[in-house]
């Protein structure tokens, strides 16, 4: 229990039982399009459980969400309003309130992913060193929670993007995803988890890995039945 009140647990039964819901609301015919039209919803309360689970909410974790928002936020305005990033896409209503044709939470939800991404890397490092006991480079640790952190955050939007298309979140030109897509994820989730480790931002938060799981099977469910 934090000082919060609100359980590591507690946490987790609440997104598992929200992205439940969604699952079956979505699929569900008759109450589709209301439970799309609660997805700003969801990635608010997300966002906000996963901030109630931060054990150390200081400068650098502010430093960095603000840089992270800011940053994915500038990077989905540049590829909507040029196409240089990512590629030649448009958001849909579903997201909420727009700036410049990008949806305010499209920086939060960048936010959550690299953040929920780093925190994951950084606990599966830190217990395979103590399995093995043997001493491992801090530079070769850093390289494998970078790159192996940006391949996974390619492979959730590899998830994402077929469901996110389907549900009218945002629309990409003749209907195709470019391979250019992935890489951008790739490039910008790897500059912002190196930012991550030179912050030094603590990532104990017991709720974060669970949240990218909860968030990757749901994608992935909808991706298999919608």
């Amino acid at each position: 229990m934090n000082k919060t009140g609100i359980s590591k647990t507690t946490a987790i039964y609440i997104a598992i039982i929200i992205h439940g819901f969604g699952i079956i609301g979505i699929l569900s015919p008759n109450y589709r399009e209301w439970f799309i039209k609660c997805t700003p919803l969801n990635l608010i309360i997300m966002a906000f459980l996963l901030l109630l689970q931060q054990e150390q909410r200081d400068k650098k974790f502010w430093l960095f969400a603000g840089i992270c928002f800011l940053t994915g936020f500038c990077a989905e305005l540049t590829g909507v309003q040029t196409g240089l990033l990512f590629g030649e896409y448009k958001y849909g209503t579903i997201l909420g309130p727009k700036l410049a044709q990008v949806p305010l939470l499209i920086g939060l939800n960048w936010f959550v992913i690299v953040y929920c991404i780093g925190s994951l890397m950084e606990k599966l490092h830190h217990k395979m060193a103590s399995a093995s006991g043997a001493a491992v480079s801090p530079l070769l640790v850093m390289i494998s929670v970078i790159i192996d952190g940006a391949a996974i955050a390619a492979l959730f939007d590899y998830v994402m993007e077929p469901v996110a298309v389907s549900l009218g979140y945002w629309q990409w030109k003749n209907s195709d995803i470019p391979i250019y897509n992935y890489v951008c994820w790739f490039v910008l989730s790897a500059l912002l988890l190196l930012l991550m480790r030179k912050l030094r931002v603590s990532t104990k938060n017991h709720f974060a890995p669970h949240l990218l799981i909860i968030q990757l099977l749901f994608f992935l469910l909808l991706k298999l039945f919608l």
